[in-house]
This record gives structure tokens, sequence and C-alpha cells, in this order.
């Protein structure tokens, strides 16, 4: 069975973006976008909320036609390209001629059903970064399989909280690592209720 693997980049305080959703306060750099490349060579489809999906579709195709862009970011930007794109949203309507024109959009109220349908597959994992609305309710609704947590070496102070309030889920630490090269620490957890 295909996973459902989150990932997201956070404050030691709790924030996946500052105040009005700026990431950059965020320690984003080399270490981070290796762990990343990682985890896209072993996905198949990658799941958006809108917000999240509007701003990948907008500079990752740019970056895939960039030749000054680095051999990781090029990578990234060739896999995310590549591979299946599923965007839930309410209000999302897509222009077939844009980039990820052909990306598969799922009303909220039928996401459920539909990514515990492609968990169901022997497909490769679905991978989703940001979405921070989307990814808090499948985590709530056990549909989350793990969850990756890397915690940068910053302190925000105010901005987007990356968990939401709600019922005490518990997780269970299967990993924990410095990314080399960085201050950041990437926590692994397994979700779910087949933990």
């Amino acid at each position: 069975m295909a996973k459902l693997i989150v990932s997201n980049l956070v404050s030691l305080d709790g924030f996946c973006a500052g105040p009005g959703g700026d990431l950059s306060g965020l320690p984003m750099g080399p270490a981070f976008d290796d762990y990343n490349v990682a985890l896209l060579r072993t996905a198949g489809t990658l799941v958006f909320g809108r917000t999240t999906f509007s701003m990948f579709s907008a500079f990752w195709p740019q970056v895939e036609r960039d030749a000054t862009a680095g051999p990781v970011l090029r990578e990234i930007a060739a896999l995310t390209g590549a591979m299946g794109k599923l965007v839930v949203s309410d209000t999302l309507a897509l222009d077939t001629s844009a980039p990820w024109g052909d990306a598969q959009v799922v009303r909220r109220a039928e996401s459920h059903a539909h990514i515990a349908q492609l968990k169901a597959s022997t497909g490769p994992d679905l991978l989703m970064f940001g979405g921070r609305m989307v990814w808090n309710d499948l985590f709530a609704h056990g549909l989350v399989d793990e969850m990756h947590l890397l915690v940068g070496n910053v302190v925000l102070g105010d901005g987007v909280r990356a968990m939401e309030t709600g019922a005490a889920t518990p997780v269970k630490l299967l990993d924990h690592r410095r990314l080399e090269g960085s201050d950041i620490v990437a926590l692994r957890y397994a979700c779910g209720p087949a933990r």
C-alpha cells in the first residue's frame, strides 16, 4: 500500500510561515533541498492545498527551464513536473494550458475517500509539502502515515502555526537526525490509526 507522507519545515516555536505567510524567515538552503529531493525520488503523487499548489506551479516550472539553477534544484523541478498532482480545493479552476494545468482537483468533501483510494494502490507514495489546512485535516482523520517535521534553527515569534489545535493524536518517533551542513533537525513520525 502507498503511504501519505507530509513534510514541513517549521520554526522552533512551531510556525510554518511568518506573519502573512512569509516564508523568508525559515532556514531553507542546500540541506533542506537535499532532504526534499530524496523524498521526491520515492514519491509518485504530490498532494497540495490550493495556496501551495499556486506557489509551486509558479516557481518550479521556471526552475526547470533555468540553466543557471543548481543540479539539486533542477532535479526537484524535473521530479515535481513529471509526477502526478492532486489539489484539494473547492475554489481552484485550472487553465489546462498553464504549467501543471493537468493536475487533478478534488473537492474537500471528496478528498478523504479519494486519498484513501490512492493509498490502497500498490503504487509509489503520496507526498505533501505545505498545505497546512489540508494536511491537518487529513492528519485528524488518520490519513497521514508519516510526518516529517524539519525543525529549523529559528524562532519566528508569530506567524502561521503548523499544527491546528484539536484532539490529541499520538504519534511514534521513527527517526531523528541533524541534516548535514545545517542546524535543521529532521524528526520522522509514524501517524495514523495503524501505527
